[in-house]
């Protein structure tokens, strides 16, 4: 199953910046990113959810090549946080979640991230 993300999500040094100038800026950007894909999630997958552990494929799809790479897959948190908060995924812990993998893309008109989460075999 599939989901996708239009647009980019804040990275681990707009998440810092945010943290420096007040703690509550940063949990604010959480929120309201969270809130966001929560809502883009149920929209293309009602009823979406996974109660064995879960392979995670990240695609993160940039317009442009400006943001480091670790930066941009920060955002995993916000992701995985915003499934669990909204049902599609049991927790977020060891148990739930097998491993997942990164792949960095460039579409200047469309970026986007690309969720696939697959049950895995793992328990």
């Amino acid at each position: 199953m599939t989901f996708v993300i239009p647009g980019t999500l804040p990275g681990l040094n707009e998440y810092i910046n945010a943290e420096r100038y007040h703690r509550q800026c940063a949990a604010k950007m959480k929120k309201q990113v969270e809130h966001t894909i929560m809502l883009i999630a149920r929209s293309q997958h009602h009823t979406a959810h996974f109660d064995k552990p879960v392979f995670m494929r990240y695609t993160w799809v940039e317009r442009n090549r400006k943001r480091d790479k670790d930066n941009i897959s920060f955002a995993r948190k916000f992701v995985q946080d915003s499934f669990v908060k909204c049902g599609i995924l049991e927790n977020d812990g060891w148990k739930n979640i097998a491993g997942f993998s990164d792949r960095f893309l460039v579409d200047p008109k469309k970026p986007r991230v690309e969720v696939e989460i697959i049950e895995s075999e793992e328990n």
